[in-house]
């Protein structure tokens, strides 16, 4: 089994989406400058593939209902998951299926039962956790996750929706694994330890 993982970019004072977020504007005003980084070339030329790795190394997705009711439209019909999608769903709705292997189940018993699910599809892959905030905070307060990778974007969003508000764990010791630096971005890799 594979780890449990978030993944998400963030800014440097702590908000994966600007303020005002709405279906025109799915990451808020200005949020969707903390994905520029994915789109920059390094010292060498090479446009960052950090994002690449994510999807090549994830077996099955978790998204938060919110996260997939503002991003699904913009995702269009050969979204870059490529992988089964479980969705945190307040009401049940049909599996939807996408180009390259992507699927949408729609999940209303919990994020237990949604990691459950995802697990079960994603084989010895890992399972990532994209977001959003809400969804990854619960799954934090569980004591669900395995591993943070945050890429750091290079600038401040002053307002918006913070990662790690409304976390109600106790104090929690992580394992850095790697700090790599990109052009506009640095990425952290953190496991949490579990003595």
């Amino acid at each position: 089994m594979g780890k449990v993982i978030v993944n998400l970019t963030m800014s440097l004072d702590g908000f994966i989406a600007g303020p005002n977020v709405r279906p025109e504007e799915p990451m808020g005003d200005g949020g969707e400058q903390l994905h520029d980084w994915m789109f920059n070339s390094n010292a060498d030329g090479q446009v960052e593939n950090t994002g690449a790795a994510v999807f090549d190394g994830t077996g099955a997705f978790i998204i938060g209902g919110r996260t997939f009711d503002l991003g699904v439209e913009h995702w269009g019909d050969d979204p870059e998951f490529h992988a089964p999608c479980f969705v945190l769903y307040e009401q049940p709705r049909e599996t939807i299926t996408k180009e390259g292997g992507t699927s949408y189940t729609f999940v209303t018993d919990g994020i237990e039962s949604a990691l459950n699910q995802a697990q079960a599809a994603a084989g010895d892959k890992d399972v990532t956790i994209m977001g959003g905030a809400n969804a990854i905070q619960q799954y934090i307060n569980a004591g669900l996750v395995d591993e943070l990778n945050i890429h750091v974007a290079d600038m401040l969003l002053g307002s918006g929706t913070r990662l790690f508000d409304n976390l109600t764990i106790k104090p929690t010791q992580l394992e850095k694994v790697s700090v790599d630096d990109g052009s506009g971005v640095t990425h952290l890799k953190l496991q949490v330890y579990r003595p």
